[in-house]
C-alpha cells in the first residue's frame, strides 16, 4: 500500500492508503505502485488518479510537485478539484479565454505562452472530470 497525501496552499485534500496513483507529470503520465523507485517530478496541469478502497478516484490538477519516497506519494500542487468541486461553466469560460489568448500571441515564442497553456490544460482536466460525473 501507499500512503498518498495531496496538498494544496489551502488544505490538505487527500491523505489515504492507496494501491496506485496516476499522475500527470511534465515528462508524461507516471503510474505508482507499492515499492516504486524514488522520484520526485514536475506535475503538469491533467487529471491525478488514485484507486483506494476498491474505488477509483479522480482529481484535476494544477502544476506542482510529486515526491515518491518509500510508500509515500506527495503531491504538492496549486489545485486539486473533485469531479463534485469542479464549476463546468467557469471551466469552459477559462479555456474559450486561453484559446483566445493563445491565438493573438501566436507567433510569439512557446516559452510566452507556458502559463497561458497550462491554464488551457487545467481547464480541459477539469472539463474532463466534469463529464465524467
Amino acid at each position: 500500500m501507499l500512503k498518498l497525501e495531496i496538498v494544496t496552499p489551502e488544505r490538505r485534500v487527500v491523505d489515504i492508503e492507496a494501491e496506485s496513483v496516476t499522475v500527470p507529470t511534465a515528462s508524461g503520465e507516471a503510474g505508482i505502485l507499492t515499492n516504486h523507485a524514488p522520484l520526485i517530478s514536475a506535475l503538469k496541469p491533467g487529471v491525478l488518479t488514485y484507486a483506494a478502497k476498491g474505488a477509483t478516484e479522480k482529481l484535476a490538477i494544477s502544476s506542482g510537485f510529486v515526491e515518491v519516497s518509500g510508500n509515500q506519494v506527495s503531491v504538492l500542487t496549486d489545485v486539486a478539484e473533485s469531479p463534485e468541486e469542479v464549476d463546468a461553466e467557469r471551466a469552459r469560460a477559462d479555456r474559450e479565454e486561453a484559446e483566445r489568448e493563445l491565438a493573438a500571441n501566436s507567433t510569439a515564442a512557446e516559452e510566452e505562452n507556458e502559463s497561458v497553456r497550462e491554464r488551457l490544460d487545467l481547464a480541459n482536466a477539469r472539463l474532463s472530470l466534469a463529464a465524467s460525473r
